[in-house]
């Protein structure tokens, strides 16, 4: 039980850690100055950031089901996995552990829309906004990939609850999301200083995991990798 719990918060903790990393942080921010034009009509905002966290839940559950099934479904990968997956779980988590900690840095193309196009879907109500936190959920910049490729879906492939933990994921992702939009709805007016906040917290607390990642992953890589030489 409590090992299960450990897997569902760690999953929850790499969406928030996502969800709150300059690129995706930038999204956010898009995402909440575009909805909170409803200033005005207050339950509209934390409606449609709701469905803006639903659209990404969705999308991050989805994706990683796909993946998670497909990988486990194919026999041979499921066997391949089964006997490798430990050996092969040290160097992604350490080099995930670079990516987090800015040593390896790489270009990965995603998905963009224009600023008339975010906002147009922001004024399509509740729809829009939850197509508009599906589109941002597949904007994939590299410390969003290393911590949804790189941790969370060998974190989901060497647990028994795997296809549960996406949702999870998604769920981290939209936290940050909701909590500015039940400020904007209170009536908290310094959201920008909540957002630097946010990015201070998150520069260290990315180095933290970082860390943490390659600490494990060493361990794994000594563990099962050169113990078995």
């Amino acid at each position: 039980m409590i090992q299960a719990l450990l897997t569902f918060i760690s999953a929850l903790w790499l969406g928030i850690l996502t969800s709150i990393s300059p690129c995706p942080l930038a999204t956010n921010i898009a995402a909440v100055s575009y909805l909170s034009k409803k200033i005005n009509h207050p339950k509209l905002v934390l409606q449609s950031s709701i469905a803006y966290t639903l659209g990404r839940v969705l999308t991050y559950a989805l994706l990683g089901t796909i993946i998670v099934t497909s990988l486990v479904g194919v026999p041979a990968t499921a066997n391949f996995l089964q006997k490798y997956m430990n050996k092969i779980l040290g160097p992604i988590l350490l080099i995930a552990g670079l990516f987090l900690l800015d040593i390896i840095k790489i270009n990965i193309p995603s998905l963009s829309l224009s600023h008339g196009r975010q906002s147009a879907l922001a004024e399509a109500g509740v729809r829009g906004s939850f197509m508009l936190g599906m589109i941002f959920a597949l904007s994939f910049c590299p410390i969003a990939a290393a911590l949804f490729f790189g941790s969370l879906i060998p974190l989901a492939l060497n647990s028994k609850y795997g296809i549960a933990l996406p949702f999870f994921y998604g769920i981290g992702t939209g936290i940050p999301v909701i909590i500015f939009a039940i400020s904007i709805t209170l009536g908290v007016k310094s959201i920008s200083k909540w957002f630097d906040k946010a990015k201070t917290f998150e520069r260290y607390t990315r180095k933290i995991t970082g860390i943490i990642f390659i600490l494990i992953g060493i361990y794994f890589i000594w563990l099962y990798v050169i113990g078995n030489l």
